[in-house]
C-alpha cells in the first residue's frame, strides 16, 4: 500500500486493527452458535461479548510479539485475545474459543468480509464515475468530432457518442463488480479439511449470517480460489477501461490535436524546466495504476491450483494483492472521476480537426451515392481514391468537394448539388439519440 495512492475508507478495511476485529467476530459467533447447539459453555460466549463491549483497543505489537515466538499468526491471537479475556472476566472463558476449527475458517471468512467490503466501495466508486460521466455526455450529446481509426481520420462522431461508450463500458462493470462481490461472499467453518467432524455446520450457518455471507458449498481447508480468482479478474477488467479513457483523453491532450484535456489548477506547473508545459498527468498516471491492479490477476489466477486439501502458497500472494489491488483501483476510480468531471473540452478545435483534411471524411457517402447512381463498386471506389489521395498528399490544402466537381467520372453519375448532398455533416448523427436512449434509458 503507497499512501500517495490510498484513500482512508478502502485503506481501513485492510489495516491490521480492522481483521483482528473480523477474526473477534468470527470467533465470537461461532462461540455463540457452540453454545447454543450445548457444546461450549453460555458463560464462555457472554464473557467474549462481555470483553469487546468494553470497546478495547487491539494491541497489534502485542500479537505481533507473541506471533515472533509461535510463528503462527492465528494461535497469536487467540492467545492474546484469551489473555484479555481472562483479565477482564476473571476466568479462562476464552478456552472454549476455536472449538473445532482450523486456522483457515477464519482466515478465509475474514478475506470474504474484506472482499465484499472493498468491492461494495468500488462499487460506489463506479457508480460516481457514471454520473460524472453521463452528464458530460449529455453535455457534448452533439457536439461534433472525428472519429479516428488506426489513429487515422475516419467519420464524424460526436463528443457525446465516445463518452455514452465509456459509460456502457463502465455500467457493465458495475454488474460484474457486483456479481464478483456475490461470489466473493461466503463463509468456510468447517474444519480441518471440511469436513465438519468436529464442528458442527450449524456454526457456519450463524457464523455466515451474522457477517452477511452465505455458506460455501462445498470447502477443504479453504475456500476454493477459483472465487478470488474471478474477483481479481474483474478488478483488471475494471483496470483495463480506466486505462482505454485515460488514454484516449492523453491522446486527445497532445499539442497537434489539442480537442481535450485534463484541468490545470490556478498555480499547477506542468515542467520544472520548461513553464509552457501542461502535461496530461492524471491520465498517465492512471495508466501506471491499471498497470499494477491487472499485475494482480495472473497471481491470483496461480492460486486456483493449491494441492490437495490446501497448501500455504496462495497466502503470501493474497496478503499483497488483496490490499494492493483494491486500494489502488478504489484511488484511480476517484481520480479518473475527477478527470472526467473537470476535463476541458474543446469543440472549436474538434471542429477545426473534423475540417483539417479537406472532407476527406465525407468519401464513404460519396463511394455509396455512386454505386446507387450505377457506377459498380470497384469503379466508384477508384473515383472516389485518386481524388482523395490527391487531398491526403496536400495535407487539406485541396478540397476533396472541389475535386469531384472536376472528375468527369463523378459527375457523369451525380450532378453538383447531388455531391453537395453527401458533404453534410449532420447526416452522421441522426441516430445519436437512438444510441443515447439504448445507453442510458428513453
Amino acid at each position: 500500500m503507497v499512501p500517495r495512492y490510498s484513500r482512508p475508507a478502502m485503506s481501513a478495511i485492510w489495516e491490521a486493527e480492522a481483521r483482528y476485529a473480523i477474526w473477534f467476530e468470527i470467533e465470537a459467533h461461532a462461540t455463540d452458535a457452540l453454545a447454543d447447539l450445548g457444546v461450549v459453555p453460555k458463560e464462555a460466549a457472554k464473557a467474549l461479548w462481555d470483553w469487546w463491549a468494553t470497546d478495547p483497543v487491539i494491541d497489534v505489537a502485542a500479537i505481533d510479539a507473541i506471533e515472533a515466538v509461535t510463528k503462527h499468526d492465528v494461535i497469536a491471537f487467540l492467545t492474546w485475545v484469551s489473555d484479555e479475556v481472562g483479565a477482564h472476566s476473571g476466568e479462562n472463558w476464552a478456552r472454549f474459543m476455536h472449538q473445532g476449527m482450523t486456522s483457515s475458517d477464519v482466515l478465509d471468512t475474514c478475506l470474504a468480509v474484506q472482499l465484499k467490503r472493498a468491492l461494495e466501495l468500488l462499487i460506489d466508486d463506479v457508480g460516481t464515475l457514471l454520473v460524472a460521466i453521463k452528464r458530460r455526455a449529455e453535455e457534448h450529446k452533439y457536439t461534433p468530432t472525428i472519429g479516428r481509426s488506426h489513429g487515422i481520420h475516419a467519420e464524424p462522431v460526436t463528443f457525446g457518442l465516445k463518452l455514452a461508450q465509456a459509460y456502457a463500458e463502465f455500467a457493465r462493470h458495475k454488474t460484474r463488480l457486483i456479481a464478483a462481490r456475490d461470489d466473493i461472499a461466503t463463509c468456510a467453518i468447517s474444519g480441518a479439511v471440511g469436513t465438519f467432524a468436529n464442528i458442527d455446520p450449524r456454526v457456519e450457518a450463524h457464523v455466515a449470517a451474522k457477517l452477511g455471507l452465505t455458506p460455501e458449498p462445498v470447502s477443504t481447508q479453504v475456500i476454493p480460489r477459483d472465487r478470488h480468482a474471478m474477483a481479481f479478474a474483474t478488478l483488471g477488467v475494471v483496470a483495463g477501461s480506466i486505462e482505454r479513457l485515460a488514454t484516449e483523453v492523453r491522446h486527445l491532450q497532445r499539442t497537434e490535436v489539442l480537442e481535450a484535456e485534463e484541468y490545470f489548477s490556478p498555480g499547477q506547473k506542468g515542467s520544472s524546466a520548461m513553464p509552457h508545459k501542461r502535461n496530461p498527468i492524471l491520465t498517465e498516471n492512471l495508466t501506471g495504476l491499471a498497470r499494477m491492479v491487472r499485475s494482480a490477476v495472473v497471481p491470483a489466477l496461480e492460486n486456483v491450483a493449491l494441492w490437495h486439501e490446501r497448501d500455504i502458497s496462495h497466502s503470501s500472494v493474497e496478503r499483497f494483492i488483496g490490499p494492493d489491488a483494491t486500494i489502488t483501483l478504489d484511488f484511480a476510480l476517484g481520480r479518473l472521476t475527477g478527470v472526467i468531471d473537470k476535463l476541458l473540452v474543446y469543440p472549436a478545435r474538434m471542429s477545426k480537426n473534423l475540417d483539417r483534411m479537406g472532407g476527406l471524411v465525407h468519401s464513404q457517402r460519396v463511394l455509396l451515392a455512386l454505386t446507387q447512381a450505377g457506377m459498380s463498386r470497384e469503379d466508384a471506389y477508384k473515383a472516389v481514391q485518386r481524388n482523395a489521395m490527391q487531398v491526403w498528399e496536400s495535407d487539406g490544402e485541396m478540397s476533396l468537394l472541389d475535386l469531384l466537381k472536376g472528375d468527369s467520372d463523378v459527375t457523369a453519375k451525380l450532378s453538383d448539388a447531388q455531391i453537395e448532398e453527401n458533404f453534410d455533416l449532420g447526416y452522421h448523427f441522426k441516430h445519436v439519440d437512438t444510441i443515447f436512449d439504448r445507453v442510458f434509458g428513453a
